[in-house]
């Protein structure tokens, strides 16, 4: 399970999306972008960012470090705002705390030219979690102390939502992921990541989420099985043939040319990892 700890002070929202997460300060004197079991999109959005974010960590990738914070009601009483008051009764219990980056920049494929190997994992990998939200809009990547960061996974996993649909084959559309243009290397970034997709690896990631987000799921027998439920999706997705790879681009992305070895947002990635 993730570390627990307890919110101390709620400091102010972020508005960039519609679930209103919001920056808070815990018992562990750090600071937290909190993504709320109480909001609109419910406690599904919240097991998508665990296992997303977790997946991703044991893949490689770098993402912020993630605990559950224990929100108390009263933390809002202060609070001005009706909508902010009324969340954060809402969430009374255990929520998502990510590790707040101070000063990260947002992912600018113009500025920051990926690396061919760095945009073919990426989008294997969002490809494999049904990852619909890492487009140009929104590419939910930062740059932070040189690195690159992934951020909201809250959109992965959609399937979750309605368990009887999930379809482990369903195709990706990757024409609108930030990073279609240069991921020529999918089929060496499929060869190399498939393989590493184990029952082992993903019965460790789905246990770092929390029973309290798992029970009364509709059509399954507590916790545990709705566990083993995305624990079976994934690996029959990766079971071959994985006709949800996406193609090379037809037209690959031509980024800048720079120096230095770590010109490219891949270089920091891989020269790091």
């Amino acid at each position: 399970m993730l570390e627990q700890i307890t919110a101390t002070r709620y400091v102010t929202p972020l508005r960039e999306g519609g679930s209103l997460p919001g920056v808070v300060e815990a018992d562990d004197l750090g600071t937290y972008v909190v993504k709320f079991r109480g909001a609109g999109q419910g406690r599904r959005v919240l097991v998508a960012e665990v296992i997303g974010a977790e997946l991703a960590r044991r893949l490689g990738f770098r993402t912020p470090e993630l605990k559950m914070i224990e929100i108390d009601p009263q933390l809002g009483a202060r609070e001005p705002d009706e909508e902010i008051q009324d969340l954060l009764k809402a969430s009374e219990g255990a929520n998502l705390a990510v590790d707040f980056l101070p000063g990260a920049l947002g992912f600018e494929p113009l500025t920051w030219p990926p690396d061919p190997e760095f945009a073919s994992r990426l989008i294997w990998f969002d490809a494999l979690i049904h990852n619909v939200d890492r487009s140009w809009r929104n590419p939910n990547l930062l740059l932070w102390h040189g690195d690159v960061w992934l951020i909201d996974h809250g959109a992965a996993l959609w399937f979750h939502h309605n368990w009887p649909t999930a379809d482990p084959r369903r195709g990706f559309r990757a024409d609108d992921h930030v990073l279609a243009p240069f991921a020529t290397e999918t089929a060496r970034a499929d060869a190399e990541l498939a393989p590493l997709i184990t029952r082992d690896l993903l019965d460790a990631v789905v246990d770092e989420v929390p029973d309290e987000w798992l029970e009364d799921e509709p059509g399954f027998d507590g916790a545990q099985a709705v566990r083993q439920a995305y624990v079976d999706h994934l690996l029959a997705r990766v079971q071959e043939p994985r006709t949800w790879v996406p193609e090379p681009p037809a037209e690959p992305g031509q980024a800048p040319r720079r120096e230095e070895k770590t010109g490219s947002v891949g270089g920091f990635w891989r020269d790091n990892r």
